[in-house]
């Protein structure tokens, strides 16, 4: 699948890991469900690369909030393109939790919803086969101002207005 990393075309060397698949011995990034991450924990937290986790949109934050700092990587999943939670989940992962590493949007990812994922503090972007890198990546530039804060800091609109 195409990966979106700094608003470009990138190679993905995270390798996601079933609950029965076993974790490679070679140092290589894993990415692990968060039901992997509880059942089989200690094994993971012993691998010798870095360590990522997938949650499922129904999957909050809050659940991984004591490990957070063991992660280098959090996959935020879109089941579909209507569910939004993962968008909060984003912003509660950067602002409340203060998490600094890579926030990646799967799944159901849109070209259309690219600025407001980055607004909302993801940086990376998994795209389906079926979805076009080249358009997405342009979509990037679709929108230069912004109305309210985000994760981002982008200087929202009603700021950029007052002088000063």
């Amino acid at each position: 699948m195409p990966l979106i990393r700094d608003k470009a075309l990138s190679e993905d060397e995270w390798v996601s890991i079933g609950e029965e698949d076993p974790l490679p011995t070679d140092g290589s990034p894993v990415i692990v469900g968060l039901k992997c991450w509880r059942d089989r924990g200690q094994a993971i937290r012993a691998h010798n690369g870095p360590l990522g986790i997938r949650l499922d949109s129904d999957e909050a934050p809050e659940e991984i909030a004591d490990d957070l700092g063991r992660f280098d990587l959090v996959a935020l999943n879109f089941p579909n393109f209507n569910d939004g939670r993962p968008f909060s989940h984003a912003r509660l992962l950067r602002e409340r939790y203060g998490f600094n590493g890579e926030i990646r949007a799967t799944g159901d990812v849109l070209q259309d919803q690219l600025f407001f994922m980055l607004r909302c503090g993801f940086d990376a972007f998994e795209l389906r086969e079926d979805k076009n890198a080249d358009s997405a990546i342009k979509a990037f530039g679709d929108y230069t101002v912004a109305y309210q804060p985000g994760s981002d800091h982008m200087r929202a609109a009603y700021k950029a207005r007052l002088k000063g």
